[in-house]
C-alpha cells in the first residue's frame, strides 16, 4: 500500500528546524541606552547575513522582540534556488528583458556566494548542492517551459528542457515537460542564520533579546529606536531585516504578506535515488515544492493563501497539510511516508518575484529588506551585499533592481 500515515505522536503546529541542534546564540538584556554604527531590527536569516556582513568593521546591534530564529526563519524549507518565482520570460514582460537578465544572474551568483561564505565560516548546517526540477502546472505548461529553459540557456545559466517521455523514465513523474537546472543547494536555515549571527557575535555584534523597537525618529546625523525596554538605540544607520512582518510606516509597494503550509516526514523515507540531489517544484498557483533532508526526510510545503493571519490557525494546518500529502502521493504515487512534524508561517510576495531593499522613503540613515517571495534565503544573501555597500560607500551596481 502507498500514501501517507499519520503518526499519533505528530509535532503539529512546530518546525523541524526548531528541534535541530545548535541553535545557541548569544543573547543580552537592553539594560542601558547604547550608540552604535548601524542597528539591525531582526535576528532572522536576513538579520543574521546583515550582521556577519557588517560586523567585520562597523558597530552593530542586532534587535528582536522574539528570541533569535523565531519568526519566518523557522518556518522555512530552505530551498535555496536561484531560480526566482516569476520565470525569466515572465519577468522580462514585467520589467524589461535587460534588468531580468541581471535579476536572473544575480540570484545565480549569490547561491554560490552563499556556498562560499558557509565554506568560509564553516558554518555545520547542512549544506547540499541540488539540481532543481521545476514542472509543468496550471500557471505554465510544456511550450512555456522549453521556451524558459532556452532564454535561461542563452544568459548561460544551466537549465534543460525534459519532455515528458524522459520525465517518466528518468524521474517516473507524469507532467507535460519539466527543466532541469543545476547550482542550488538546500540546508537547514535555523542552523545557517545561528552561526552567521555567532560569526557576527565574535566580531563584535551585539544581540539584543527581547527588545521590541516601537518607534524610529531620524535626523541629520542618524537614527534614534525607541524601544519597550525604555532604553534608547542610538545609531548612524538603521536597518529593518523584518523578514514577512512589513515595519508600520514603511511602505511596502506591490507586495503582500500570505500564509503557507509545510510538513516533514519521519527519517529515512524510502525514495528515489535522485530525490536525495534535487529540489522539486512545479508551475502552479498554488505550487507544490518538495526536498528530501539529509536523514532523509521528505520536507513538502505548499498551498499558499492571500491571508497575512490564516497560518495562524490550527484546524487550516491540518487541512492543508492533508491537502499537502495528498498532491505529494499524486505526484509520487509509489513512495509511502510518514507524516512527523506539519506547520505553517507567514510568507511574503511581491508582483514580480524580487525583493524590496533600499532606503525607507522620509526617513534619513534607514534601510528596510523585506518581501522575498521563494528566495528569502538567497535574496538575504543579496540584500547584506547591497546594503553594506551602500553603508561603505560603494553603491552596487544591481541596487536598483530591488529599490522599493
Amino acid at each position: 500500500m502507498t500514501g501517507a500515515t499519520i503518526k499519533r505522536d505528530l509535532r503539529t503546529g512546530r518546525s523541524l528546524w526548531a528541534d535541530s541542534p545548535g541553535l545557541g546564540v548569544p543573547t543580552r538584556p537592553l539594560d542601558d541606552a547604547i550608540s552604535v554604527d548601524v542597528a539591525i531590527v531582526g535576528t532572522g536569516i536576513s538579520g543574521a547575513f546583515m550582521a556577519r556582513e557588517l560586523a567585520r568593521d562597523h558597530s552593530v546591534a542586532v534587535l528582536d522582540r522574539r528570541p533569535p530564529l523565531m519568526g519566518s526563519t523557522i518556518a522555512s524549507t530552505a530551498l535555496l534556488q536561484w531560480e526566482i518565482d516569476l520565470p525569466l520570460t515572465a519577468l522580462s514582460d514585467r520589467i524589461g528583458a535587460a534588468k531580468a537578465k541581471r535579476a536572473y544572474l544575480r540570484s545565480r551568483r549569490a547561491i554560490d556566494d552563499l556556498k562560499q561564505i558557509v565554506a568560509d565560516d564553516r558554518i555545520v548546517c547542512g549544506l547540499h548542492d541540488k539540481e532543481t526540477l521545476y514542472l509543468a502546472g496550471d500557471e505554465y505548461g510544456h511550450r512555456a517551459l522549453s521556451a524558459e529553459a532556452e532564454a535561461r540557456a542563452t544568459l548561460g545559466l544551466d537549465s534543460r528542457y525534459i519532455g515528458p517521455a524522459d520525465l517518466r523514465e528518468r524521474f517516473g513523474i507524469d507532467r507535460t515537460g519539466a527543466i532541469l537546472s543545476g547550482g542550488s543547494a538546500s540546508g537547514d536555515p535555523a542552523r545557517l542564520a545561528a552561526g552567521l549571527l555567532r560569526r557576527a557575535a565574535a566580531d563584535g555584534a551585539r544581540i539584543y533579546s527581547p527588545v521590541e523597537v516601537v518607534e524610529a525618529v531620524s535626523d541629520p546625523d542618524g537614527v534614534t529606536l525607541l524601544t519597550d525596554r525604555h532604553q534608547p538605540v542610538r545609531a548612524g544607520a538603521v536597518i529593518f531585516c523584518c523578514g514577512y512582518e512589513f515595519p508600520q510606516g514603511v511602505p511596502t509597494p506591490g507586495a503582500e504578506v500570505t500564509s503557507t503550509w509545510a510538513l516533514a516526514t519521519k527519517p529515512r523515507t524510502p525514495c528515489p535515488r535522485w530525490l536525495r540531489e534535487t529540489l522539486v517544484w512545479e508551475a502552479s498557483d498554488p505550487y507544490l515544492y518538495l526536498r528530501m533532508s539529509r536523514d532523509g526526510r521528505l520536507i513538502v510545503g505548499g498551498e499558499d493563501e492571500a491571508s497575512p493571519t490564516a497560518h495562524a490557525d490550527p484546524a487550516r494546518l491540518k487541512r492543508k497539510c492533508e491537502t499537502i500529502a495528498r498532491k505529494l502521493e499524486r505526484l509520487l504515487p509509489t513512495v509511502e511516508f510518514e507524516i512527523d512534524y506539519s506547520w505553517a508561517g507567514a510568507f511574503g510576495e511581491s508582483s514580480t518575484g524580487l525583493p524590496s531593499i533600499g532606503p525607507v522613503p522620509d526617513m534619513q540613515h534607514g534601510w528596510a529588506v523585506m518581501g522575498f517571495g521563494g528566495n528569502g534565503i538567497t535574496y538575504s544573501v543579496i540584500a547584506s551585499q547591497i546594503v553594506s555597500s551602500a553603508l561603505r560607500g560603494k553603491p552596487d551596481p544591481d541596487a536598483d533592481l530591488y529599490r522599493p
